[in-house]
């Protein structure tokens, strides 16, 4: 009795440190990893002593397992201003058919995209606005309408990028900003001089404003140069700081599993040659056996028989 409570305590222990085993695993070569597939490739060698001592599923369930732990699962993309938005007020997405009536051509066709209905790129007419300049190229302006609105929606998907990174975005010049923060005098100054030294004069000829100061020229950063006489220690020194700074930058090798990869490398080489020696020579075997015996029975029983019929011919 005292034994079957203490099997029965034993066995609820060890379920128990399955349920809680830990999530760190150790392995001498590390894993490749894919993570578009969600995919392990495991190179390590497997000991075959615990696969034969215990069942084979319960061993590759457990690979697995230590395999998936080591799977980085990669983060979920961060929401754009406007999910957010849409989000606060309580917006949801209405799915729209891909297919739309076209009063034109009377005919079903795309919403958006190639062959798209009311396509007013394929019009060879364009209508002049009654205060539009009529020497204007309405053709000219709708492709450049076009180019801005492309830049745009690609400015606003690197702005929600940098956002969703913390990255911040640069200040020069007049570039959109989130919230509605004024601009300061050194920001609206900063944008003048580079808007002005950006001109093939850099602004040497551009007019200045009313009130505004004469604008200095950049000054250049001066280079120094170590003397060519005198005390060279600076220029050893700054060698030394140089080879320093190149050693300190070399990747460090892991000894350990670098030898381990090489040993499994060898093995699988030694493997591959001694499966391939083998298949050799069973085929040569296999060859040759069968012809030395047919051979042998046709010419064994061939000179005899043929001597007996010459005989029996003569």
């Amino acid at each position: 009795m005292a034994s079957t409570v203490e099997d029965v305590l034993a066995r609820a222990e060890r379920e128990e440190a399955e349920k809680l085993k830990s999530i760190t695993v150790e392995k001498e070569l590390d894993l490749e990893f894919d993570i578009g597939n969600l995919l392990a490739l495991d190179k390590n060698r497997l000991d075959v002593r615990e696969f034969r001592g215990q069942k084979k599923e319960d061993f590759l369930r457990a690979l697995a397992r230590d395999n998936t732990q080591l799977l980085p699962v990669p983060k979920p993309r961060p929401p754009t201003k406007w999910e957010e938005f849409a989000k606060l007020k309580g917006i949801q997405k209405k799915k729209k058919t891909n297919l739309v009536w076209d009063e034109v051509s009377k005919e079903w066709k795309r919403r958006h995209g190639f062959k798209r209905a009311k396509d007013d790129t394929k019009e060879w007419l364009i209508e002049v606005p009654v205060m539009a300049d009529p020497n204007e190229d309405q053709f000219q302006k709708r492709n450049a309408a076009k180019k801005e609105r492309v830049a745009k929606n690609e400015l606003n998907r690197l702005r929600n990028i940098a956002r969703a990174q913390k990255i911040k975005l640069p200040g020069v010049g007049l570039t959109p900003t989130d919230g509605d923060q004024p601009r300061s005098k050194a920001d609206l100054v900063r944008a003048a001089d580079v808007a002005m030294s950006s001109t093939a004069s850099h602004g040497h000829f551009q007019d200045r404003l009313p009130k505004e100061k004469p604008r200095r020229p950049a000054a250049g950063k001066k280079r120094k140069f170590l003397p060519l006489i005198g005390d060279f220690s600076g220029e050893r020194q700054k060698q030394l700081d140089l080879l320093k700074t190149m050693d300190s930058k070399r990747p460090r090798i892991d000894v350990t599993k670098a030898v381990n990869k090489q040993m499994r490398e060898d093995d699988r080489e030694e493997a591959a040659a001694r499966y391939k020696k083998g298949k050799k020579g069973r085929s040569d075997g296999g060859f040759k056996g069968g012809r030395g015996g047919k051979g042998g029975r046709g010419r064994g029983g061939g000179k005899p028989g043929g001597g007996g019929g010459r005989g029996g011919g003569g």
